[in-house]
């Protein structure tokens, strides 16, 4: 019988449980005999593999590989893979590079079939480092199977804190944020922004989400998240509006505005 995560509350509340328990849950959750049968599978073989072809061509493989970058609804689209990875990431011309969803980009460097020689698959750590985020999508999955926006928001702790602590250009990081589908969806979210706003030059975009930025949290910076106050402030607002429009509950928008006012929040649009 599979481990399905206990969920007992929905909104900040419910959040707050799941991080009180998420270390004991997440333990549970990767003793589970068919994920680690998948694991060791993926430590004993990747080492072995040298081309984006064998990778591929191995569908356990290559469904470790891609669920740990949150590319999982790929698994058929082989081609496009193989095409992902061959091409690698130093050219600008790269695959990866010009689509609009960063994930494929990260992806392709993590492997670098298309950028170093030997691949990274080689490396000491490599198989390790892979195997850990694979067991935190699948976590967060099965969180998501519940309740997709403490999805998003599991996503969010590790994708942006990440971010948010390198060393590119602060419009750098905003335009990956908006290259990253799950993190886009929070702060659309937690900013109060418009269907219409995906419809902006990107430039006009960034522009936008900083401006946003410094009216709730003070600074401009995608760098501010590296604070885990800051970090707990947009999960919270993100919740409170995503269940606000949901009507969960039976809490009105008037009732959710109350909770963001009464915690300091702004709520210009």
């Amino acid at each position: 019988m599979s481990f399905v995560p206990v969920l007992p509350l929905q909104g900040y509340a419910g959040w707050q449980f799941l991080k009180r328990t998420q270390a004991q849950q997440e333990m549970a959750f990767r003793n589970q005999p068919n994920l680690q049968r998948d694991v060791q599978y993926f430590q004993e073989k990747i080492g072995q593999v040298r081309t984006a072809e064998a990778l591929v061509s191995d569908t356990r493989l290559l469904r470790v590989a891609l669920t740990a970058f949150g590319l999982e609804g790929d698994a058929q689209n082989r081609f496009f893979i193989r095409k992902v990875l061959e091409e690698g990431t130093l050219q600008e011309s790269a695959l990866s590079n010009r689509l609009a969803d960063k994930r494929y980009r990260e992806f392709s460097a993590a492997f670098g079939f298309g950028d170093v020689t030997p691949p990274r698959t080689t490396a000491r750590g490599f198989a390790d480092t892979v195997v850990n985020r694979f067991f935190n999508a699948r976590f967060q999955s099965a969180v998501g199977a519940q309740n997709g926006d403490f999805r998003l928001a599991l996503n969010a702790q590790t994708e942006l804190a990440t971010l948010a602590r390198s060393t590119v250009s602060e419009r750098t990081k905003w335009f990956s944020v908006l290259g990253s589908p799950p993190l886009r969806q929070v702060f659309e979210k937690a900013f109060g922004l418009p269907n219409a706003f995906g419809s902006l030059d990107i430039d006009r975009q960034v522009d936008v989400l900083d401006r946003r930025a410094r009216a709730t949290f003070g600074e401009g910076s995608v760098g501010q998240f590296a604070d885990p106050g800051k970090m707990d402030r947009l999960i919270r607002t993100f919740l409170i509006r995503s269940e606000a429009a949901a009507g969960s509950f039976g809490q009105s928008p008037g009732q959710a505005a109350l909770m963001l006012l009464q915690q300091g929040q702004p709520l210009r649009f």
